[in-house]
């Protein structure tokens, strides 16, 4: 591939094809996570890490050596591997005596850092502790949010729409129940996130409607909010900026009200009602004597001006 004025011109079809995978589209494809750990790390982030590669697999790619980089101080290798790879979400995993066990889940724009969050691990279970049957990969999982202050804190609603990026799968039309199988649960309390991780298991019941119950199968995270660096207003606005095709458009004389119930307004034109067809009936019919009647009273005025 040749660059010529900030245009890269390809050489061959395959490198053709290539360019045009990462062009932009009107409906993207499912978004990727690199998954990396930093120069020094602990046991429990490099299980942490693989356990979070279990869940977010197919559509994760996990380095396995070292890379010596400190996100919040220098992102460009983060955004040169983001480019290589095209992925715009990232998990970085890091260990030192001021921060350790630390996990920074972060997500690009235009190969560009846009949020990172850092969460310290307090207390981990990994998934191969808890000895109970798995889920299928590439499951997609439910996600229930807990605590207020997924609601009302700034930070922790940017963590909520981060980890619904993260962990929300692809999209799709349509969900059989039996496809139903993971869930991941977030709770806010205290200043601490808990994530646990429940496989949905459908029972009898007696009923067409089964049974639910969850069975915890790991892995269980108790986190801790550290550093975050925030994208502002205007780029976290233009992020979410979908283009004009893919708007619904609008129909006009459609309303709805609060239940729901949809309402459509007719525009008709003006209606001449003497040329009304009513409905014949024989009460309504004027008889023989009556046509002459009127016929002769119609015909007197005009004898009468011949006559002067």
């Amino acid at each position: 591939m040749t660059q010529l004025g900030g245009v890269i011109k390809p050489k061959t079809k395959r490198s053709k094809r290539f360019l045009e995978s990462r062009a932009p589209k009107l409906t993207e494809t499912e978004k990727s996570a690199m998954i990396m750990k930093g120069g020094n790390t602990s046991e429990t982030v490099t299980r942490a890490l693989k356990d979070i590669y279990s869940l977010k697999k197919p559509n994760a790619v996990l380095y396995k050596k070292k890379n010596i980089t400190r996100p919040f101080e220098d992102s460009t290798s983060l955004e040169f591997f983001s480019k290589k790879t095209d992925c715009s979400l990232f998990l970085f995993g890091s260990h030192n005596k001021k921060r350790p066990n630390n996990l920074i889940f972060g997500r690009l724009f235009d190969f560009h850092v846009l949020d990172m969050i850092e969460l310290g691990i307090e207390k981990y279970v990994s998934l191969s502790d808890i000895k109970v049957s798995k889920f299928p990969e590439g499951t997609k999982p439910m996600l229930i949010f807990a605590g207020e202050a997924f609601d009302t804190d700034n930070e922790h609603k940017r963590l909520k729409s981060l980890l619904i990026d993260f962990f929300r799968g692809p999209t799709v039309s349509a969900v059989r129940l039996a496809g139903l199988e993971h869930v991941l649960h977030f709770t806010a309390l205290d200043g601490k996130i808990f994530m646990r991780s429940y496989k949905c298991l459908l029972k009898k019941s007696g009923c067409r409607t089964p049974r639910i119950e969850l069975e915890e199968i790991g892995p269980s995270f108790d986190f801790v909010l550290r550093r975050t660096h925030l994208a502002s207003d205007d780029l976290y606005k233009l992020a979410h900026r979908q283009p004009k095709a893919l708007k619904p458009k609008k129909k006009k004389n459609i309303s709805h009200d609060a239940f729901g119930t949809k309402f459509g307004r007719v525009h008709m034109q003006k209606q001449d009602l003497s040329k009304l067809q009513t409905r014949k009936m024989k009460g309504l019919r004027k008889r023989k004597g009556e046509v002459v009647d009127e016929e002769q009273d119609a015909e007197a005025p005009k004898a009468a001006k011949v006559e002067s």
